[in-house]
């Protein structure tokens, strides 16, 4: 058994669904023929859904993070900075 104590760090963990969840509407996108980069650029700049796909269910997916949280770790992920 493992004695010492494990650090929960929410912040990975909140990365790691945002990537995830990017990651899965890309795909969505890409499936479907549409060019994942414009679409989702033209959703984070206007916030309107309809942008997404609602296959594979990636609209709801999208809509569960902040459009500002998304930028903020799309600029970290650019920029190789963590927290």
């Amino acid at each position: 058994m493992n004695k010492n104590t494990i650090l929960f760090n929410s912040e990975n963990m909140e990365a790691e669904l945002i990537a995830d969840i990017v990651r899965r509407v890309y795909l969505a996108l890409e499936e479907k023929g549409y060019d994942p980069i414009a679409q989702l650029s033209g959703y984070i700049l206007s916030g309107d859904p309809s942008y997404i796909t609602s296959h594979n269910n990636a609209r709801s997916l999208i809509k569960h993070i902040e459009r500002d949280d998304l930028v903020e770790e799309l600029l970290r992920s650019f920029l190789n900075i963590r927290k």
